[in-house]
């Protein structure tokens, strides 16, 4: 009987508890939340006022830190394709189309500078799979690959989180794979022709040799 009247006590102290926190609660609420940001050392410390943000208005900002959604800048991406080997999920495709002689300058340089090589018509990034290991970035040798601050991102498709990054339609690229086709047997044309002529192929010129380091000064011995 001790016992029944005990949990009776239990429950309703419980109960009592709880609704003092709500109702306490309920009356701090006629002011807003501090504005102290996730970075901040209070933010935790933040129990009274309204805490509901008004989204997508007002937003709980995301540490600098933080990896979330992979974004690729094409216009600096060279193809290289060491994001897509090194990936553990393989959630990265890329297929990639060589630039013809002509198209070199149609294709573009990075931001630093370094001529590119090949077209990317195909770029894509299954965010689903993506687990936000950061390895793919750390290889990028041209920092084109990197994790953003969007962090809400989801969708009611899991089809719709397969992002899209080339820098060619599908018309474009096969007309650059049939420009580059022909090139190639435009080349092997002129070298059978060639040896059909007994004439050598014609060999590449020779690296020049690098200069010389220039010799360090002799130091003084000690004492003199």
């Amino acid at each position: 009987m001790s016992e029944y009247f005990s949990n009776i006590k239990t429950a309703t102290t419980t109960i009592a508890t709880g609704l003092s926190i709500t109702f306490r609660h309920f009356l701090n609420a006629v002011k807003r939340k501090g504005d102290a940001g996730i970075d901040d050392a209070d933010y935790f410390k933040q129990v009274d006022g309204l805490c509901t943000l008004q989204y997508p208005r007002e937003a709980v900002p995301t540490p600098a830190l933080g990896r979330y959604r992979l974004y690729n800048n094409i216009d600096d991406c060279i193809g290289c394709m060491q994001c897509e080997r090194a990936c553990p999920v393989e959630c990265i495709t890329i297929e990639t189309i060589k630039a013809t002689a002509d198209d070199l300058a149609a294709c573009g340089k990075t931001s630093g500078g370094q001529q590119k090589r090949m077209w990317v018509p195909v770029f894509d990034i299954d965010v689903a799979k993506c687990m936000t290991c950061g390895i793919c970035m750390s290889v990028c040798p041209t920092d084109c690959l990197v994790h953003s601050p969007v962090a809400d991102f989801s969708e009611f498709d899991v089809r719709n989180m397969l992002y899209h990054y080339g820098n060619l339609s599908k018309i474009e690229a096969e007309a650059k794979r049939k420009k580059l086709d022909e090139e190639k047997a435009a080349k092997e044309k002129a070298a059978a022709e060639a040896a059909a002529r007994g004439e050598a192929p014609a060999a590449k010129p020779a690296p020049k040799p690098k200069p010389a380091p220039a010799a360090k000064p002799e130091e003084g011995v000690a004492g003199e």
